[in-house]
């Protein structure tokens, strides 16, 4: 490990799994929600910014310029459901079992079990008003991908409370 990983004051959990970031590049427990960006399986240049609310299991998912999704009347699209498989792969089926408040009964949580114990409790269908703060954070995350690597501070980063102080 690194001087530097060794004194960051944020610690960083690493993935549960290795998970490939073509089809839901970003995925968050934010807000209450497990909410990311998946891409569009029929157009390379759509992306779905899709959510799966806390306790309600209201769904919502729509394009990033608001377009509401087709798939998803009535039930979970197949957006959602890839983005409950990845939040799973990256944080853990029990965490984003508890995250969700899901109740899988004596089954062992994973993605497909968690869908399903929230489809049938038949969730309502949620407003898309997170859709704009998620894509803004993802586009954030995105131009992070960009910067060559570096140990120097990033100035927007300077919130971060210094962990030696000066004498």
């Amino acid at each position: 490990m690194s001087e530097w990983e060794r004194s960051s004051t944020a610690r960083v959990a690493a993935p549960a799994q290795p998970r490939k970031l073509a089809k839901v590049p970003f995925v968050e427990l934010a807000d209450g929600r497990v909410q990311g960006v998946v891409s569009s399986g029929s157009d390379i240049e759509r992306v779905y910014v899709s959510s799966v609310a806390s306790g309600t299991h209201a769904y919502a998912c729509s394009t990033n310029n608001n377009r509401p999704c087709g798939g998803a009347r009535g039930s979970f699209c197949n957006h959602i459901r890839a983005l409950v498989t990845e939040a799973v792969l990256q944080y853990g089926a029990a965490r984003v079992a508890r995250y969700l408040r899901v109740d899988t009964g004596d089954q062992e949580p994973s993605a497909p079990v968690l869908t399903a114990a929230m489809t049938a409790r038949g969730p309502a269908q949620g407003d898309t008003k997170a859709a704009a703060p998620v894509f803004s954070r993802f586009l954030r995350h995105l131009a992070y991908l960009e910067l060559d690597a570096s140990t120097a501070p990033l100035p927007e980063m300077q919130w971060f409370p210094p962990t030696r102080t000066a004498a």
